[in-house]
């Protein structure tokens, strides 16, 4: 099986602010092209330390496969207020209910791990060898994208894996 994370990154200073905001299995995979729509709850504000309520953060995507990380996508997030008093002259404490999510979901950072698939590296380094199209398991044509313009007020956080996976 595989497992997919979404990962919301509340502050660039240590990992202990990350949210996972979902996680699902999926799988047994067949080899082929996949789709699926992965929605998550937004991420608790309470959470997310003031100094960093307000700019550039990051969600992530990620999935394993047998606990091994094979690939990483990375979404630039800009939290801004919608109001331009309020961008101008921040209040000391951030104000949730009128912050404004962005996500730059056309330019997603890509990171691939190889992984060991089969529990035999001999046999992936075959497989590599013989069709040089597998370099990667996900082209970068088939990348997840998501949803722009949602706001902390709304209590989700939708991402559309509307690409296709291909799996060997």
């Amino acid at each position: 099986d595989l497992e997919w994370k979404i990962i919301y990154v509340g502050s660039a200073e240590s990992e202990e602010y990350d949210q996972v905001l979902d996680s699902v299995l999926v799988g047994p995979v067949p080899a082929g092209r996949h789709m699926f729509v992965f929605q998550a709850d937004a991420p608790n504000p309470g959470l997310i330390p003031d100094a960093d309520a307000v700019g550039v953060t990051v969600v992530l995507i990620t999935c394993t496969y047998r606990g091994q990380e094979f690939i990483r996508v990375g979404y630039y997030v800009n939290n801004e207020y919608t109001e331009t008093e309020l961008r101008e002259n921040p209040p000391v404490k951030p104000d949730f209910s009128k912050l404004q999510r962005n996500i730059l979901a056309s330019n997603p950072r890509v990171t691939r791990f190889h992984i060991n698939w089969e529990d035999n590296t001999e046999k992936l380094e075959d497989a590599e060898s013989s069709n040089p199209n597998l370099q990667s398991l996900l082209s970068t044509d088939a990348l997840p994208s998501a949803s722009k313009g949602w706001s902390t007020s709304e209590n989700s956080l939708n991402v559309m894996l509307d690409s296709h996976m291909d799996c060997m």
